[in-house]
């Protein structure tokens, strides 16, 4: 089976094709990894690649509780535990960068931070916070130009930082209806300077994000993630014009070399379905113009991971929930041992219940 097989992923050759897709787990306390976290990742370390949780590139970013963070050089050691872990089950490790944009709640925010986002859109429902319980989200300030430079500059220096503390390489998250994506869409992108109104220009904060980050640590260690149809974070999902959008913007990410395009299909969550034609469509054109592996997500269970790889469509399949209580999820797949379901209600708790536990 092509799953088990191992695959070269930029200048790193993968045990296997099977993905750890990044997962939100709130355990981050103060935003640095911690000795637990370390053996979490270690616990999935058979997987070909571990992307971990979504990473903060900078202080703007942290919009959840107990969410970690790239941007100091306490963080960055505070990483190298977890590199190691994962290292010494065979495995592979890149750090998503997530920055939440106008998702979050100051009450999460460290002092010196602030909700930024592309325009002053607040996003609707409520998200969870430490010290007062729910408390709905709240409005962003719209970035400036020099918001968006310093943004751009913060995630090349996380990625300097990532390498420093032993991580193999970076997704950037262009996903989920955080900043990126609130940069592609144009419900919450309502600028008229050069990063919003057209396609282009709402395209042009992930492709220059991409580009300094592989300018800093080579395109070879760096994925990024995209979720065309998307409504998670009050995402648009099916707006007019976004199959060519997505296309044109995996053309710009394909010219930058890319070790991959990881797009994520949230539909199995009640998402509209992406029209396989336009998936097709946007992973040929990554790979037509210089990109190289393609990660598919979302609801996949064996036969159909094995069948996506067979035909071509991917050359990597990521699975997240299963994972959470399947730490040998692996060695489970092969077998065809019965997979352990998931405690939601601890999925974002802290401490080791229903995350080492398993």
């Amino acid at each position: 089976m092509k799953l088990f097989d191992k695959f070269r992923l930029g200048n790193m050759e993968l045990q296997n094709r099977i993905v750890m897709a990044p997962m939100t787990r709130c355990r981050a306390v103060g935003n640095l990894a911690s000795q637990l976290m370390a053996e979490y990742y270690g616990q999935r370390g058979s997987a070909g690649l571990i992307i971990t949780e979504g990473t903060s590139p900078s202080i703007d970013g942290l919009g959840y509780t107990r969410i970690p963070g790239m941007f100091t050089l306490q963080q960055s050691s505070s990483w190298q535990e977890v590199a190691d872990a994962v290292h010494k089950k065979g495995g592979r490790i890149f750090m998503q960068f997530m920055h939440s944009g106008r998702v979050g709640s100051m009450l999460n925010v460290p002092a010196g931070g602030e909700l930024i986002a592309p325009s002053a859109v607040q996003l609707s429902g409520v998200m969870w916070t430490d010290s007062q319980g729910e408390q709905p989200h709240d409005m962003p300030r719209e970035m400036t130009s020099s918001d968006i430079k310093k943004a751009i500059t913060g995630y090349a220096n996380a990625a300097r930082l990532a390498i420093a503390a032993g991580i193999d390489g970076v997704e950037v998250h262009g996903a989920n209806g955080y900043l990126i994506t609130q940069f592609l869409d144009p419900g919450s992108n309502q600028r008229s300077d050069e990063y919003g109104g057209d396609a282009d220009r709402r395209n042009r904060f992930a492709l220059e994000v991409a580009a300094a980050v592989v300018a800093e640590i080579g395109p070879e260690r760096v994925g990024i993630r995209l979720s065309p149809y998307g409504v998670f974070n009050d995402m648009s999902g099916d707006y007019a014009g976004i199959a060519g959008q997505y296309e044109e913007l995996a053309t710009g990410l394909g010219k930058l070399k890319l070790a991959y395009l990881h797009l994520v299909d949230h539909s199995a969550m009640g998402a509209p379905k992406p029209e396989p034609a336009t998936v097709k469509s946007i992973c040929g054109k990554f790979r037509e113009a210089g990109g190289r592996a393609i990660i598919l997500s979302g609801g996949y269970d064996r036969d159909r991971a094995e069948a996506d790889l067979a035909s071509g469509a991917a050359d990597l399949v990521a699975f997240g929930r299963p994972f959470i209580a399947n730490p040998d999820l692996v060695e489970k797949l092969k077998s065809g041992i019965p997979l352990v379901e998931a405690d939601q209600t601890t999925f974002y708790s802290p401490g080791s219940k229903g995350y080492t536990d398993y």
